[in-house]
């Protein structure tokens, strides 16, 4: 069986370019549509890693890092953010929330596999 990632973006383009790059991998992929979505879908499998956005509606990605890293079950899933923000604060607010790593937007699919591969090792 392969790994299953939750990948939470508010953009539906975004999330079918991670989705199919990730597919194409070989990974099962769990979709949804802001923080609040990522968080209900958590406990609909066995999620090995999530990829977040952090602007989004509802509960950002910061948020969701926080509710994944609270919850006993799902406090040690890598989170990525993949997001436009590059700001050196930014990066500071999502590494105290709990985020493993950081990708700026646009991604390259092999840059994005990388990521993935070497997290999920």
């Amino acid at each position: 069986m392969g790994n299953t990632i939750l990948t939470v973006d508010d953009s539906a383009s975004v999330r079918q370019m991670v989705s199919l790059t990730l597919r194409g991998a070989g990974y099962t992929v769990i979709e949804a549509v802001d923080g609040q979505d990522g968080v209900a879908k958590l406990g609909t499998a066995d999620i090995s890693m999530v990829i977040t956005d952090l602007n989004m509606p509802k509960l950002d990605g910061i948020g969701l890092i926080k509710k994944v890293r609270a919850n006993p079950k799902t406090k040690f899933i890598p989170v990525i953010m993949l997001t436009t923000e590059s700001q050196a604060e930014k990066k500071q607010a999502g590494k105290a929330a709990g985020a493993t790593g950081w990708i700026v937007k646009p991604f390259k699919p092999e840059q994005l596999l990388g990521v993935v591969k070497k997290v999920l090792r």
